[in-house]
């Protein structure tokens, strides 16, 4: 007989957002199309045959949401951190004219530690996120995954620091964190599912099942934001 599914444990008071979500749910009440944008490396563009977490995302608001034609357009490119992602804001954000942006950022620039400096990533979002205050859009920033690869002991303190500069540069911002890294490790040390579970043979790129609880957090974190403001 098959192994029992896992549960996504989803604990709401580690993914509720700081902020509403105003702009998002204005478009929900009075537009029938509506335009959200993810962009980041390889947890939004997708590796292997592990469908990402925008298109999981798109599928569950439009359940949700019946009556609207809601897009989440992957802007994701593997192996990309936030310095080269700035350089593609007005082509792959901008020009879109979004009403949300999520924006994952941080993986990259601990795995490829001999070329990003976190404090360098940290201040390319924090150009980032002044720049998308142009956009009449809400944004939520996304941070690491938590993956063996991160977590070795050459780059553990690497590690934890840029999950907290990522934390702090939400907050500067008024923006909304995701907190990827702790819902991940939560998984990890007090759910007990196992390692294998959460992350590939790879030991970074997250498995079938993370990106799909993954995705059913955002989700939620997502629809409680904007549950008082949405019309229906």
């Amino acid at each position: 007989m098959p192994e029992p599914a896992m549960a996504c444990d989803i604990p709401d008071d580690l993914i509720r957002f700081k902020q509403r979500l105003p702009r998002l749910a204005e478009a929900l009440n009075y537009r029938r199309k509506i335009k959200i944008v993810a962009i980041g490396s390889s947890s939004t563009a997708g590796e292997g045959d592990v469908v990402p977490y925008p298109s999981r995302l798109e599928l569950a608001l439009r359940n949700r949401f019946p009556d609207r034609m809601i897009d989440v357009l992957n802007r994701g490119i593997g192996g990309q951190e936030a310095p080269s992602e700035l350089a593609r804001f007005e082509t792959d954000v901008f020009a879109e004219e979004p009403v949300l942006v999520i924006w994952q950022v941080g993986t990259n620039a601990i795995f490829y530690r001999d070329q990003y400096d976190p404090a360098t990533v940290v201040r390319s979002v924090a150009t980032g996120l002044s720049w998308l205050k142009r956009l009449a859009a809400d944004v939520i920033l996304m941070d690491l995954q938590y993956a063996p690869a991160l977590l070795i002991p050459t780059k553990i303190t690497d590690t934890k620091l840029i999950v907290s500069l990522i934390a702090g540069a939400a907050d500067t911002a008024t923006v909304n964190l995701f907190p990827r890294f702790a819902l991940m490790q939560r998984w990890c040390d007090v759910d007990k599912i196992p390692p294998e579970k959460l992350i590939g043979a790879d030991g970074l790129h997250q498995t079938d099942w993370s990106t799909n609880c993954v995705a059913k957090a955002l989700f939620r974190a997502i629809e409680q934001a904007v549950a008082p403001e949405v019309l229906v």
